[in-house]
């Protein structure tokens, strides 16, 4: 099989006989065919990245899912198991000719265990679905990624999702206690367990985070965390974000450890005014800091940050009074991706992470380099753990711009690379950044993660060509280190 035009590594159309395995794996209702229904799946969040699929299956059980898969590697056809399609790096962009397995059916809520503190779920589930289950009981699930009202659990053990209060309580992979998992070849395994600290390796942990590369989830058992007796959220206008990620630093240094800190700049202050009408302070830099625990530990906490504002230079600081003020807080920023349109035609949403310490380095640094190509970035970042997410402006109508925003955008990652952080924090490799992967690591690194993937697909028909910078397959791999032919193919490199 030959790599095809949109560099997938498969490219051989379905046959009617394939086709009819499929239908027979998961119904006549579970199977769609048509070019207009299969133009839905076409591509993920990140739309730039187009590829029509041979196929779409929608299981409802794991037995489904394992049928389905048993027929892709029965014929080596490549596969990409799918959620709500929210994923922001191409992570779910079908293979050309391939199946995608749409896990939307599968959206049980299957077991709620409030004394053990775990809720046992399908991966079509929506991640606030879960909290707002054991809400009365007074818990809550922690991973919160802004697309939370609509992106599934499946996606976010995917791409190991995180969200604003990622700082305190951690990402998807620290909530994720065991997993039922379809591996390539059609097993279905489980990894992980409900108990704390299972004994064997963390194949739950190499598998949260694998982008769809490893195999298909159909189970996953959640932890789930005590609601805190106080939550409050304060608000804090700089003069610019540098002198908010310079509070950021200050609050970490004190020994505090907020379960929220976000920062955004003017642009993006703008764009979530006009969309949700969250009542921001227009300001440079506004800093939102969300604090909970023990009413008297978050009352002398939130003293200490006031002082930290005001050393820094905040010209007004305000705490949210009500449940429906701190909920308005959070919903501007959760607004501010999709709120971008409506202060730029086009843009562009990257992710990278830098040290805490860097931040008003990098951000002067992000300004310089976008008035050096006349273009302009909002800033909207989870400032806690430098999770920065820069947003490039531009205008497809104009010539050339498109080139230059994408140009900008990955160069941010580089500077993030340059100063000891990473090119994703929660996004996800996919298809946009996989030549930026080789910029973070070297050939040694990569071929050692390519050892994990082998050993789990090596017909390298679970979500192919995705993650790593080249065309990589197991077969007739002579070392750990050697090169595939397609690797020495003349592919073209980005960077």
């Amino acid at each position: 099989m030959s790599q095809c035009e949109s560099g997938n590594l498969f490219a051989t159309m379905l046959t009617a006989a394939q086709i009819a395995e499929l239908r027979a794996a998961v119904g006549p209702d579970g199977l769609i065919t048509g070019e207009s229904q299969l133009q839905t799946y076409e591509c993920d969040g990140l739309t730039n990245f187009r590829v029509l699929p041979g196929a779409v299956v929608l299981p409802r059980t794991a037995e489904q899912v394992q049928a389905a898969v048993r027929v892709c590697a029965r014929h080596k056809i490549p596969f990409v198991s799918r959620g709500a399609g929210t994923g922001l790096s191409g992570g779910a962009l079908p293979a050309a000719a391939g199946v995608v397995i749409s896990l939307a059916r599968m959206n049980r809520i299957l077991e709620v265990n409030i004394p053990d503190r775990y809720v046992v779920v399908e991966p079509g589930v929506i991640n606030a679905h879960v909290t707002q289950r054991v809400a009365p009981s007074g818990y809550f699930y922690a991973p919160d990624p802004s697309s939370q009202s609509v992106c599934t659990i499946g996606g976010n053990v995917a791409e190991n999702s995180g969200g604003a209060h990622c700082l305190k309580y951690g990402f998807t992979v620290t909530h994720t206690l065991a997993l039922d998992v379809v591996l390539p070849n059609g097993d279905l395994v489980t990894f992980g367990s409900p108990a704390l600290d299972a004994p064997g390796y963390d194949l739950a942990g190499v598998f949260v985070g694998s982008e769809g590369t490893l195999g298909v989830t159909t189970k996953i058992t959640l932890r789930i965390v005590k609601r805190p007796e106080v939550v409050q959220t304060l608000l804090a206008a700089f003069a610019s974000p540098q002198a908010a990620g310079q509070t950021v630093s200050d609050i970490i240094a004190a020994g505090m450890l907020p379960s929220a800190m976000e920062i955004m700049d003017t642009l993006a202050i703008e764009a979530a005014e006009a969309a949700v009408h969250a009542h921001y302070p227009m300001c440079g830099g506004l800093l939102l800091v969300e604090l909970d625990g023990p009413a008297i530990d978050v009352a002398t906490l939130m003293h200490e940050t006031r002082a930290l504002c005001e050393k820094n230079g905040a010209t007004e600081i305000r705490v949210a009074q009500s449940e429906h003020e701190r909920m308005l807080v959070w919903k501007g920023r959760k607004a501010a991706f999709a709120a971008m349109g409506r202060i730029s035609p086009n843009y562009i949403v990257q992710d990278g992470v830098i040290p805490r310490t860097a931040l008003p380095e990098v951000l002067t640094e992000i300004d310089r380099m976008a008035a050096a190509v006349n273009l302009r970035v909002a800033n909207v970042f989870h400032a806690g753990d430098g999770n920065l997410h820069p947003l490039v402006l531009y205008d497809h109508a104009i010539a050339g711009q498109e080139e230059i925003a994408i140009d900008l955008s990955y160069r941010i990652l580089h500077l993030c690379v340059d100063k000891g952080g990473s090119i994703t924090g929660e996004h996800g490799v996919g298809k946009e950044k996989q030549q930026a992967l080789g910029y973070m690591f070297s050939e040694p690194d990569l071929a050692t993660m390519q050892l994990i993937r082998c050993a789990f697909d090596p017909d390298s028909i679970a979500n192919p060509d995705k993650v790593f910078p080249r065309a990589r397959l197991c077969a007739d791999r002579p070392g750990p280190y050697a090169p595939h032919p397609l690797e020495t193919a003349g592919v073209a490199e980005i960077f």
